[in-house]
């Protein structure tokens, strides 16, 4: 089963603020862009990924992003990630009707094309499925398989907010670059000890991060 998977990435500028004490304002913007490339480009070259929409209007962003291969949906609707991402799953399935598609976070930079197939592999045995995140209070992937809406229900204990609505909790191990999301200098210390991609190492490598 060949996937289509939908990021979305809020506008750069207010991207990661929770890093505020890992990262200056001058470089979490860089960062935020750096997590989503890699995050994409491993997406891409999982061999369960037919093609990745990300859901943003900023322009850098967008440019960036469709330079790796990724389609880009503007023109987000308000009412937040959610909306972003039903949008997104709207848009995708207008062209693409019968296509599976999984919501997956913008900033996992050590993530695993191989440990991504595995998830949704595990994820089309059910109608929706999501995989938890590192702290198992979040959500970093939800899938949808052909004929089902998304139904995300992204934000605060996003977990058992998924899993109320329904979707299959997946429990599944040696997936830790799927469910390591980044949003302290906790998490990225983390994710750097995972082994991240190229360019969030390299923006990585100006921070000062103890235990580096």
């Amino acid at each position: 089963m060949q996937w289509t998977l939908v990021i979305p990435l809020k506008p750069l500028a207010r991207a990661k603020s929770r890093l505020s004490d890992t990262a200056t304002g001058g470089l979490r913007p860089g960062l935020a862009l750096a997590f989503a490339q890699d995050t994409v480009a491993a997406a891409l070259a999982s061999p369960a990924v037919e093609d990745v929409a990300v859901v943003t209007d900023d322009e850098l962003a967008g440019r960036e992003l469709a330079a790796l291969g990724a389609r880009i949906v503007s023109g987000e609707p308000g009412g937040g990630l959610n909306a972003a991402l039903a949008h997104g799953a709207a848009v995708v399935r207008a062209s693409r009707p019968a296509c599976p598609v999984a919501a997956l976070n913008a900033d996992l930079p050590a993530l695993r094309p191989l440990e991504l197939a595995r998830v949704l592999e595990a994820a089309a045995e059910f109608p929706r499925a999501f995989l938890p995140d590192a702290a198992a209070i979040g959500t970093t992937l939800l899938a949808a398989a052909s004929g089902r809406e998304l139904l995300p229900a992204f934000g605060p204990d996003s977990r058992a907010r998924h899993r109320a609505s329904g979707a299959m909790e997946l429990h599944l191990d040696a997936v830790d670059s799927v469910r390591q999301d980044v949003d302290t200098g906790d998490d990225l210390r983390t994710a750097l000890a995972l082994g991240v991609g190229p360019r969030t190492a390299t923006v990585a490598a100006r921070l000062l991060i103890p235990g580096q």
